[in-house]
């Protein structure tokens, strides 16, 4: 496995079959785990194409393992960037880190995705049993 990102906060690594293991520690760590696990399944049961998917929540290791969503991207202009982020609350998630560290690039469609869900908010007025805002 080759390690991605090694803080305080995480250990993300990608598997040579392209999985990505990532290991929450620091501050809060079971909280952000916890919210990481909950929007990403917000996110496919609303079928966002272009976010991870989750494969496996290890709450006693505080470890998730996700789809590879490409490679990370060195840059964007703000006007795409913004754009991104905006398509994501079109899901009922604000990301809360909107930054170019958390953009990857799949080159298998040719798709930006966002990445790194631990700050992020599903939004009021979203229901989970819908495509869109509850009525």
């Amino acid at each position: 496995m080759n390690n991605v990102k090694d803080t305080l906060r995480a250990l993300v690594r990608v598997s040579y079959d392209g999985r990505v293991f990532k290991t929450f520690r620091g501050p809060k760590a079971r909280e952000r785990f916890d919210n990481e696990v909950r929007v990403l399944r917000f996110l496919e049961e609303r079928d966002c194409p272009f976010v991870p998917r989750l494969l496996e929540a290890d709450p006693a290791q505080l470890r998730i393992v996700t789809s590879n969503c490409g490679s990370r991207v060195s840059h964007l202009d703000d006007a795409r960037l913004r754009e991104l982020f905006a398509e994501l609350e079109t899901f009922g998630v604000r990301h809360d880190d909107a930054e170019l560290r958390n953009v990857t690039y799949r080159t298998s469609d040719g798709r930006f995705c966002l990445i790194d869900f631990e700050f992020a908010t599903i939004l009021p007025g979203f229901d989970k049993t819908e495509n869109g805002p509850a009525k």
